[in-house]
């Protein structure tokens, strides 16, 4: 039985992939260790009835391998990654938590109203941090070979660079080469590529929160 997954569909366009990184980061997972699956675009403001009674908390991503459906991203990776071996996407433990600030800091920052709120140095103080890992670990967070953290960290650098350089006119600063250079890593992959949000879509997204 083939692999089913719920995701968000975008705003004000029901038959397009949304913009939904904890979405993309389980359709990421399933690209890169090429299982097959069938993925079901969600409305979140008009969720059809099936999708409720399969999963009353509404919440996308959702994944069924046959029996149940299985709600949270980690969740859904850490399933993914037991039942499909290979290519192994495992992170060495101590590399687990890289980055896992940069999402929250740029949220902050790009609702941020007040310039000198401090909320721009603490993203680039994150930013800073990943720098220094990639310079010693790169290209990616472990290595040659990607994992579940560049997985998780793919669509959230998406969202960063498409929005802040939307709505601020802002981006990663070029002395963070090796940021910059992992970004472009990842968004060429084929499976980025068939998994992103059009950029429309995720400023679509964000608009109402900024």
């Amino acid at each position: 039985m083939a692999v089913e997954v719920c995701v968000k569909a975008a705003v004000g366009a029901p038959d397009v992939l949304g913009d939904c990184p904890f979405s993309q980061r389980v359709l990421l997972t399933l690209e890169e260790k090429k299982v097959t699956y069938k993925k079901h675009l969600i409305n979140v403001s008009d969720k059809p009835k099936w999708f409720l009674e399969v999963n009353p908390e509404g919440k996308v991503p959702v994944i069924n391998f046959g029996d149940k459906w299985i709600p949270d991203s980690d969740v859904i990776v850490g399933i993914i990654e037991e039942k499909y071996p290979n290519p192994s996407l495992i992170a060495p433990p101590e590399f687990a938590s890289v980055g896992s600030k940069i999402f929250p800091t740029f949220v902050s920052f790009l609702k941020s109203k007040d310039s000198s709120d401090g909320t721009e140095q603490a993203l680039l103080d994150e930013l800073k941090a990943l720098e220094e890992h990639l310079k010693a670990h790169g290209p990616y967070i472990n290595g040659q070979n990607i994992c579940s953290v560049d997985m998780s960290l793919a669509p959230k650098l998406y969202h960063l660079e498409v929005a802040l350089g939307h709505f601020k006119k802002w981006s990663v600063p070029e002395s963070l080469s090796h940021v910059r250079n992992y970004m472009k890593l990842l968004f060429e992959r084929e499976s980025f590529q068939k998994t992103k949000a059009e950029e429309k879509y995720v400023i679509a997204g964000w608009a109402p929160k900024v």
